[in-house]
């Protein structure tokens, strides 16, 4: 064994009224656009990633609807290979003033074309994918992912 392994992600569709819920954060390439996301933890659910990623990143909490896919990709910019898991989710409520994560710089809500107008921006090509994914009505329940003890 050669000590590779793919990073375990997490992300976050969220529709309101046609718009997409997207976070401006600092990475390595610079100023990104996200869906709410981010690594599994240790002894953590992916479901419970899904809701802590978003709650930190944008101060919202959201109950988790469907399953949009499982992707692999494999960033240019740093070689890493990553294995999302994307959710859709529903806006239950925004906190009052959440504290973000520190990369996050603003959360967005941008609708489908304003999301293709900044594709250049977006921290992957998995974030239009997702959207896509979503408004293609492709969405399995979310007991496709199970836990065996």
């Amino acid at each position: 064994m050669n000590g590779w392994y793919a990073h375990v992600t997490v992300a976050t569709v969220v529709e309101r009224e046609g718009r997409f819920l997207l976070v401006e954060e600092r990475a390595d390439e610079g100023i990104v656009l996200n869906q709410p996301a981010g690594h599994l933890d240790a002894g953590e659910s992916l479901f419970d990633a899904a809701r802590r990623e978003t709650l930190e990143e944008t101060g919202c909490e959201v109950e988790l609807v469907s399953v949009l896919g499982v992707a692999q990709y494999t960033s240019p910019a740093n070689g890493v290979t990553y294995l999302r898991t994307t959710f859709s989710a529903r806006l239950l409520r925004e906190v009052a003033g959440a504290h973000l994560d520190r990369e996050i710089i603003r959360t967005l809500w941008l609708t489908p074309e304003e999301m293709r107008r900044e594709s250049g921006r977006m921290r992957s090509p998995l974030v239009m994918a997702s959207v896509e994914q979503y408004l293609a009505g492709r969405h399995w329940p979310l007991n496709l992912v199970y836990y065996t003890a």
